[in-house]
């Protein structure tokens, strides 16, 4: 069996600094509104965890810039995310990047990107065409829903501008903001970040099962076709193992965005008032865990 060559290949490593600014400019990005103020006010920010995927974006870059793939026929097939423990309002966040594993997938190759830090875990799934014929592993195949009818329905609304307001975190891709080049890549117009709708559908699920978004634990999906700003969103949820957890597909008008996908959560805590149990207040829909300064 052939290994490619770019298997366990260093990435290196980078230390990414933020501030307050950024944290919320980002949950912005992803649907928290005004009122959600432990998302979007700094006197009681809590840092949405897949605010790390825009810290690490800096990886699959590498790697595409280093020649593992033509950057401009890839595409971003499926995102993980393990979270180890919660961001800091601001700082810098170290990282160590490796190529984790190269699946051979005939015409195509699928490049794992894997970044570490203290704070998390996140790896990238990168669908090369033309990679593959080398005689590797082919992988896993794609998870497929629940048999069973959905727990859930949830709506998500995208915003028209919300692929131009993503783009100042970072990722900067003309396609997602010029016309010419969304034909370009073979979209008839411009089309949101696929981590940017992977992060939008773990606020409403987070509402679903009772959890605050920031206590997401484990985040994955498989992007399986392109969201356009101002698409209405459909999320099919079924009960996870874990009660503060679904197993989610997406729905474009007429389309399957995520599939595969799952997100859990940090249940809600219990808070004793000196006469009942209760959960934790709520604000905005959310139940409150504070921070401190």
């Amino acid at each position: 069996m052939t290994v490619s060559p770019w298997r366990g290949h260093d990435l290196g490593s980078r230390s990414v600094p933020y501030t307050e600014r950024d944290a919320i400019l980002y949950a912005l990005a992803v649907g928290a509104r005004a009122t959600d103020l432990d998302l979007v006010f700094e006197e009681r920010l809590r840092v949405l965890p897949t605010f790390a995927l825009t810290l690490a974006q800096w990886a699959p870059d590498a790697l595409g810039g280093l020649g593992a793939f033509d950057p401009t026929t890839a595409v971003h097939g499926a995102q993980r995310l393990t979270v180890r423990r919660p961001l800091p309002r601001s700082g810098a966040v170290r990282m160590a990047a490796r190529v984790a594993e190269v699946w051979d997938k005939g015409r195509a190759a699928v490049f794992e990107v894997e970044v570490v830090s203290d704070y998390f875990v996140a790896t990238w799934s990168l669908f090369a065409p033309g990679g593959g014929g080398s005689g590797g592993e082919r992988g896993p195949s794609a998870p497929r829903p629940p048999k069973k009818p959905a727990e859930h329905r949830l709506s998500l609304a995208t915003g028209p501008e919300q692929a131009a307001l993503y783009r100042l975190l970072g990722d900067r891709h003309h396609m997602h903001i010029d016309p010419a080049a969304a034909v370009a890549a073979g979209m008839p117009r411009p089309f949101l970040h696929g981590l940017c709708t992977l992060a939008a559908v773990t606020l409403p699920i987070a509402r679903a099962v009772h959890a605050h978004p920031a206590d997401l634990v484990e985040l994955e999906g498989r992007f399986a076709a392109p969201v356009f700003p101002g698409d209405p969103l459909e999320v099919r949820g079924w009960g996870d193992d874990d009660a503060a957890g679904l197993r989610f597909e997406t729905s474009a008008p007429e389309r399957t965005a995520h599939s595969g996908g799952r997100a859990r959560f940090r249940p809600a805590r219990d808070v004793t008032d000196g006469t009942r149990t209760r959960k934790e207040d709520t604000d905005a829909g959310y139940p409150a865990a504070r921070q401190g300064r």
